[in-house]
């Protein structure tokens, strides 16, 4: 099972998984028992844990999430409502630590006009 093309599959056939990477998860991790001819109605989830996930015999949550990342951001019709929300918040962290868009505390705020007459007052001026 080729993991790219079934999470695609995936996503064109249940689109509440577009936004939602547990349910994506679990999903895939359903099919892929099933696959293997494992019966999740006679398996405990102890077992489950054990034999499947802690001895990586079922694809990583990671490497489904990426996967998953990776489909949306090649195909746009398999993005989910919540899609640009998370590229606009995830951008305006990276311009903020960045520091793009941000006023330093530290930085000289420009004045439009300089009247070039303070360069030349006279004396009586500056005593006052």
């Amino acid at each position: 099972m080729k993991t790219k093309e079934e999470i695609k599959k995936l996503l064109q056939k249940h689109s509440i998984l577009r936004d939602s990477d547990p349910h994506l998860i679990a999903t895939y991790w359903h099919t892929e028992l099933k696959i293997k001819g494992i019966d999740l109605h006679n398996i405990t989830g102890y077992d489950l844990l054990k034999e499947y996930l802690c001895k990586s015999k079922l694809t990583s949550s990671e490497t489904i999430r990426r996967m998953r990342a990776k489909i949306q951001e090649e195909d746009e019709s398999l993005r989910g409502k919540y899609y640009q929300g998370r590229q606009t918040v995830e951008q305006d962290k990276m311009k903020a630590k960045l520091g793009y868009n941000v006023e330093m505390s530290c930085e000289v705020k420009k004045k439009e006009h300089y009247p070039i007459t303070w360069l030349f007052l006279n004396e009586s001026e500056n005593n006052k």
